[in-house]
């Protein structure tokens, strides 16, 4: 166990580093980015959280006594009421959902046409990529369609892109250098939306109830997790919501960028 007093540890950075049960007592945390990172059962007391950006799978998130985790997800329901439409419970709904998601990423695709094709490869704040989105969207589709529902036990492309803090063991693709063009990656994503649609399409209400199978060899995702094809499906669903509004956003800097103005 260390201890650090009156240390300037400024501009460290921490890769896969434990801190779990490490106390944080008039320290600066000042301009820190956190990515990827377990934050479970933080009680942060007599802080000053002021211009503060938080995004991620958060529950549970109370601020002086007040959880306002509901508060969070009722107010991006109602600025974008579809969101809501990734929450299925039933066959029609998912059948609902998955349209909507092919017309709307349609849209945000034909968008990324209109640009320099060297801007979809860069980042904007730190982010992934327009072509690294896709990447990952094609890993997860690969993961939660052909591994966990159709038991395929290593379904990915060499362009598959985990996400970025994933375990080095479990045979994922990960080439970070790669720079395929806009068409090499919706190639697969063609045929990888064409595996959810299959699946949707055929889905019953006992379907949806069925424990997911993915090969119990080690490889992620595990049988361990003991979910259902809804999870497994709202997991795809939630994927493509969420990194199209990361992906619109971005696209929205890279076009101020390319018409002259400044990103960030």
């Amino acid at each position: 166990m260390a201890t650090f007093g009156n240390e300037d540890l400024s501009g460290s950075t921490f890769d896969w580093t434990n801190l779990s049960g490490s106390t944080f007592r008039a320290a600066s945390l000042s301009n820190v980015t956190i990515r990827g990172t377990d934050l479970h059962h933080v009680k942060m007391t007599g802080v000053e959280l002021i211009d503060v950006d938080i995004s991620g799978e958060i529950e549970g998130l109370r601020i002086n006594g007040v959880d306002v985790t509901q508060f969070v997800a009722d107010e991006m329901d109602r600025r974008n009421p579809d969101r809501i439409k990734m929450r299925p419970d039933d066959p029609a709904g998912f059948r609902e959902a998955w349209d909507l998601l092919e017309e709307v990423w349609g849209g945000t695709v034909e968008r990324a046409r209109h640009l320099d094709p060297a801007l979809l490869h860069e980042r904007v704040d730190g982010e992934w990529s327009f072509i690294e989105t896709l990447r990952h969207l094609n890993f997860a589709t690969a993961a939660w369609i052909a591994r966990a529902i159709d038991g395929d036990s290593a379904p990915w492309h060499p362009l598959d892109r985990p996400w970025d803090e994933a375990p080095t063991d479990r045979g994922f693709p990960r080439d970070l250098n790669a720079r395929p063009t806009l068409d090499d990656v919706l190639e697969i994503r063609r045929e990888r939306q064409a595996a959810v649609r299959r699946v949707i399409e055929g889905l019953t209400d006992e379907a949806l109830a069925a424990p997911f199978r993915p090969p119990a060899d080690g490889g992620w995702p595990t049988p361990a997790y003991e979910l259902t094809v809804k999870d497994c499906l709202r997991i795809v669903l939630n994927e493509e919501w969420e990194h199209r509004q990361y992906a619109e956003r971005d696209l929205a800097q890279l076009q101020q960028q390319a018409s002259g103005g400044d990103v960030g």
